[in-house]
C-alpha cells in the first residue's frame, strides 16, 4: 500500500507532539514517528488530500504553538518497526518501569509495566502522565478504590492495581484508547481488578472513589470537575493534570473550590503541571 508521510515541524515539541498526534489519528493517519523537531505521520495515499492539511492547520492554530506541515509520497516501509526505533522504556523515580514487549526486562525494579502503546497516549514519555506516575508512587493504595479518567494506554490504572487497588475504573472518550488500554490490562494480568470502559465523565459509575486520576486537558477537567467531586469520598484524593501552570492551576483550583475541594500540592516540568487536590 502507499503512503503519504505527514512532517510536522513544531516550535515546542514537549507541548505540542502529543496534541498534533491526536489530530493526524483523527484525520486517518495510523502510524508516527517523534523526531527532535516533531511528529511525522503516516497516512494510506487512498486516505490523503492536500486540503485536510489545510483544515489540520487551521485546527493546530489554536493551540500555543506553531506547526509546520509538509507531505511527501513515500515508499512501502515496516511502519511499526519504524514506530519502535523512536520508542524508549520509562522509569519513574527508580520504581516504576514501563516498557513495551520489545524491550529488555529491568531487574530490580518494584514496579513493572508492560505497555503496548500504539496510538493511545500516556506512556509516561509526556511530563503530565510522569508527574501523575511519580505522585502514585507516593501515594497507599492498598484496598483503595480508583478512577483513572482519560485512561489512555491503562498505565495509571496499572500502577494503581499493582500498588494494591481493590477496584480500577478506568475511561477512555477515544476507542482506540479504550481497546489498548483492555490489552494492557490483559498483558499485565489485572483484567480481575480493573474495569475499562469506553465513554466519558457520564459514565461515572460504582462511586464513590477513595481516588481520582484525571491526565486530560484544562477545559474538560473544567467541565467535569461537578462530576470528580460527587463521584469522591470525604477525604478522598483527586489529581489533575494536562494543562499550564499559568493561568491553569488558579483556574482549576477557583473550580474545585466551589465543591469543597482544595489543593494540597502542585508538581511542575517546565510548563506542565500535575496537582494534587483533597475533598474537605
Amino acid at each position: 500500500m502507499q503512503y503519504v508521510e505527514i512532517t510536522c515541524q513544531i516550535s515546542d515539541t514537549l507541548k505540542g507532539n502529543e496534541i498534533m498526534i491526536a489530530l493526524l489519528a483523527d484525520m486517518g493517519c495510523d502510524s508516527f514517528v517523534e523526531y527532535s523537531e516533531g511528529v511525522k505521520a503516516y497516512i494510506p495515499k487512498k486516505d490523503f488530500s492536500p486540503a485536510m492539511l489545510d483544515e489540520l492547520q487551521n485546527t493546530a492554530s489554536a493551540f500555543d504553538f506553531e506547526v509546520l506541515l509538509q507531505y511527501d509520497d513515500v515508499e512501502e516501509k515496516d511502519w511499526n518497526a519504524e514506530w519502535e526505533k523512536s520508542y524508549s522504556p520509562v522509569l519513574i523515580d527508580g520504581q516504576c518501569y514501563i516498557r513495551a514487549p520489545f524491550h529488555a526486562v529491568k531487574d530490580n525494579v518494584k514496579y513493572e509495566i508492560l505497555i503496548e502503546p500504539k496510538m493511545s497516549f500516556g506512556t509516561a514519555h509526556h511530563p503530565t502522565t510522569a508527574q501523575l506516575i511519580s505522585y502514585l508512587l507516593q501515594e497507599d493504595c492498598e484496598r483503595k478504590r480508583i478512577l483513572d479518567m482519560g485512561s489512555g494506554t491503562g498505565v495509571l490504572a496499572i500502577l494503581a492495581a499493582k500498588k494494591g487497588a481493590s477496584y480500577v475504573l478506568a475511561i477512555d472518550n477515544d476507542n482506540w484508547a479504550y481497546q489498548n488500554c483492555v490489552e494492557n490490562v490483559q498483558c499485565n494480568g489485572l483484567k480481575d481488578i480493573i474495569e475499562v470502559i469506553h465513554g466519558d465523565a457520564s459514565s461515572v459509575k460504582n462511586a464513590p472513589f477513595d481516588m481520582i486520576l484525571a491526565n486530560i486537558n484544562r477545559n474538560v477537567l473544567l467541565q467535569d470537575m461537578h462530576v470528580y467531586a460527587n463521584a469522591l469520598k470525604q477525604g478522598g484524593i483527586l489529581y489533575l493534570s494536562g494543562f499550564y501552570l499559568h493561568p491553569d492551576l488558579d483556574l482549576l483550583t477557583a473550580e474545585a473550590a466551589k465543591y469543597h475541594m482544595g489543593l494540597l500540592s502542585y508538581k511542575k516540568e517546565k510548563d506542565w503541571v500535575a496537582a494534587k487536590l483533597q475533598k474537605k
